[in-house]
């Protein structure tokens, strides 16, 4: 959901620069030495996110920085789901560039903010706005006060709430997780097992469709099938895809967001209307009534 790095992207391709993707594994972790070798002398930057949207995978990011200072390329890193959830300091983990949102932070929506490293080494970014000169030169125009000092009352407050409240909401997430492998089967966690965000949950409750089992539930919970970037669009998860996933898996991923104002009793109310929903909708699968037949998981 970097949209600016997107745009920079098309930008790239348009004037015929080589971009190269890499690939993930099951859990959506980019392989180390794939990164080696796509890096050639003509490389000048790697951009990755901190934490997928979707799926909550955290990438190795001080690994990753290791490799590119090895080889003189910078390294962007889309931190916006990160920031405010997890520690994130740019100087240990070797940040060049680093671009986060406040509204990821329960802070103001329409303000974000890019980390430009000074030393060590002295970056250069070449502004798209030009005029006043403000922001050293980097962003000309007027900037958004308000949004601006909501945006740091946020970081103030995540900076002396984010340990306590992050191990709140991964209990939160857990007991949700665990009550849906307990009360139903065929449910698969997408991601990493470890290595993701607190606050994230998407699971493929498989032999339904995730469609469905939203619109059954619509009334009471909110929750989504792929990221609030992609909210427009009938595809399928191209994150889900990327992954390797059978399409079965990726029909029927529902993705959960827990946050500083959920409460127990919300996430006990949201296992057992989703859990009701679901077998409401697989006693309408002749495909799962088909696999489970005789007791089989």
């Amino acid at each position: 959901c970097a949209l600016p790095i997107l745009d920079t992207c098309c930008y790239l391709e348009k004037h015929h620069k080589q971009i190269t993707y890499l690939s993930v594994d099951r859990s959506g972790r980019i392989s180390l030495e794939e990164l080696k070798g796509a890096i050639t002398d003509k490389t000048v930057l790697v951009s990755i996110m901190f934490a997928n949207n979707e799926i909550g995978t955290l990438q190795p990011i001080a690994e990753i920085a290791k490799i590119t200072k090895s080889h003189g390329v910078l390294l962007h890193v889309d931190a916006a789901q990160a920031v405010g959830k997890i520690p994130v300091h740019v100087g240990q983990l070797g940040i060049d560039l680093m671009s986060f949102s406040a509204h990821k932070m329960y802070g103001p929506k329409g303000v974000g903010a890019l980390y430009v490293r000074h030393k060590d080494p002295h970056v250069r970014v070449t502004p798209l706005l030009h005029g006043g000169g403000h922001e050293r030169g980097l962003r000309s125009g007027t900037l958004n006060v308000p949004g601006i000092v909501g945006f740091g009352k946020a970081c103030e407050i995540a900076g002396k709430e984010m340990a306590g409240e992050s191990e709140r909401v991964k209990e939160l997430r857990d007991y949700l997780e665990a009550g849906f492998k307990q009360e139903l089967d065929h449910v698969y966690t997408n991601g990493h097992p470890t290595e993701r965000l607190p606050n994230n949950l998407n699971m493929s409750f498989a032999y339904i469709e995730g469609e469905s089992l939203l619109m059954g539930i619509s009334n009471e919970v909110a929750v989504s099938m792929g990221s609030a970037c992609a909210s427009g669009s009938h595809e399928l998860s191209h994150v889900l895809k990327a992954l390797g996933l059978e399409g079965y898996l990726v029909h029927s991923a529902i993705r959960f967001g827990l946050g500083r104002f959920n409460t127990k009793e919300e996430v006990a109310y949201v296992l057992r209307r989703v859990t009701d929903e679901v077998k409401r909708l697989r006693t309408m699968s002749l495909l799962y009534q088909e696999i489970t037949k005789g007791g089989t998981k």
